[in-house]
This record gives structure tokens, C-alpha cells and sequence, in this order.
């Protein structure tokens, strides 16, 4: 497995209040990623993203890969609960950071399965036999008019209230986390982002990207892209290629 990162303020931002880290584990027979996008102001946003990084470093190493299905979901969702806790009561305590959150993207790949914990806007997608598929879905306002039927996914990428999410890191003391887990392994590539990529390149515009790029060309591309379409928000992806690609 090979993972590439890259983070960018995009063009109008003052600071960058994403956040985005990977490693490789267990001997090298896993791959972990978390990506976060941070809101609640310059110093909240960066606050709560980093912080949520710093938790998932901390626990990411006390995973059981002996264990079963259950402990894999419960243990992941464990740590993005105690990014929770941990974001929350750091407000509570300053007040100059009332109302920070964060996305987050937690990704932990072994025996050719990803297991992907959510919550917010930000995105997964699983890249096989040259299709895209996303495989988390949004926590936001324009996903639920979707859902109803009130709004195409093309329409939801440009309506006004596009970036107001449901569900974020650290905005209550209890929050619901999605989890789901896909096979990964062969060709399979995964791509994960944050809106200010998904909110300026279309799906098949991204699997476009994919199939013309690699590694660390295929993110500075990507990112490049989001700015020339307008690059308004922070842009942050992570790739992870199931096979390592030798670059």
C-alpha cells in the first residue's frame, strides 16, 4: 500500500484549517489516514482539526488487528468519540473557541479490507475497475434536501447552503458516527477530501484525474484543478493505491 497527502490554503482563505495525516502500521501490513476540515473561525477550525488529528495518533496504535469485525468498528468509532469529547470540552473550558468543530475521515486499511469511520462533509471514495464510487455520505444540509428528492447531487454542489453540515467533531458532547468497510485490495484506490476539493470537481471529474495521474501528481493535480474552478475553501486529499505503485 502507498499513501500521498497534500494540504492547500486554497485561494481566498486566511488560514488553513484542514488537517491531514497517514502512516503506515503493524509491520507495514496496514495503512491508516484520518483528514479533518476544521470550522468555527481561523483559530477554532485549526484548533479543532488538529486536535482530532492529535487523538487518532495517540490511540491508532492500540488497535487489536487479532480482533473481530465488532472490535474494529467499536474501537474506530472510540476514537472518533473521543476526538469528540476531547474538541468539545476544550470550547467549554475557552470560550474564545465557542462553536468549533471539525469533519473527520478516519480510514484503517488490513487484509485488503478499509474500514472507514464518518462524520461531516468531507468524503471517501473507493476507485475500482475505472469507476468512482463515494462511499460515505454527506452529514449536510443539501445531502437531506437529496435525500428528499428536493435536490439533484449536481444542484446540491453549487445551492447556497452547501457547506452547512449536520454532524461535526467537538459541536456536542454525544454525536452519531457512521462506519462502513469496503474490500481494497488489486487496482483499488482510494480517495479521500475534504468540500473544498468535492465542491469544485464533479465525481467523474476526480476519476478523470485519476486515471491521468499518479502519487503526488495526481494530488498537486487535483488541487490545482479546485483553484482553477474557483479554490474559495481550504483543499486537502489523500490517496491510497491498494498495490504500491513504485514512484
Amino acid at each position: 500500500m502507498e499513501l500521498f497527502t497534500q494540504t492547500d490554503i486554497g485561494l481566498v482563505r486566511s488560514s488553513n484549517q484542514d488537517a491531514v495525516y497517514g502512516d503506515l502500521i503493524h509491520d507495514g501490513n496496514a495503512l491508516w489516514v484520518v483528514l479533518c476540515d476544521g470550522m468555527g473561525g481561523a483559530n477554532g477550525g485549526n484548533v479543532a482539526s488538529s486536535m482530532t488529528v492529535d487523538v487518532a495518533k495517540e490511540n491508532i496504535g492500540f488497535f487489536d488487528f487479532n480482533g473481530g469485525e465488532y472490535q474494529s468498528e467499536s474501537f474506530l468509532k472510540e476514537i472518533v468519540y473521543r476526538a469528540n469529547s476531547t474538541v468539545y470540552h476544550r470550547q467549554l473550558k475557552n470560550p474564545e473557541l465557542s462553536g468549533m468543530g471539525t469533519t473527520m475521515e478516519l480510514v484503517l486499511i488490513h487484509n485488503n479490507k478499509a474500514m472507514i469511520t464518518h462524520i461531516g462533509d468531507s468524503r471517501v471514495y473507493l476507485v475500482r475497475n475505472n469507476e468512482i464510487t463515494q462511499i460515505t455520505v454527506d452529514h449536510s444540509v443539501v445531502q437531506e434536501m437529496v435525500n428528499r428528492g428536493e435536490l439533484t447531487p449536481e444542484q446540491a454542489r453549487v445551492h447556497p447552503n452547501k457547506n452547512y453540515i449536520t454532524r461535526a467533531v467537538g459541536v456536542e458532547p454525544y454525536i452519531e458516527v457512521d462506519y462502513t468497510e469496503v474490500p481494497f485490495d488489486n487496482d483499488d484506490i482510494i480517495v479521500m477530501c475534504s468540500d473544498g476539493l468535492s465542491n469544485y470537481i464533479s465525481d467523474e471529474g476526480i476519476l478523470e484525474f485519476v486515471r491521468q495521474y499518479k502519487a503526488n501528481d495526481l494530488t498537486n493535480a487535483l488541487i490545482e484543478e479546485a483553484k482553477q474552478q474557483g479554490g474559495r475553501d481550504n483543499i486537502t486529499v489523500a490517496v491510497i493505491y491498494a498495490n504500491n505503485i513504485g514512484e
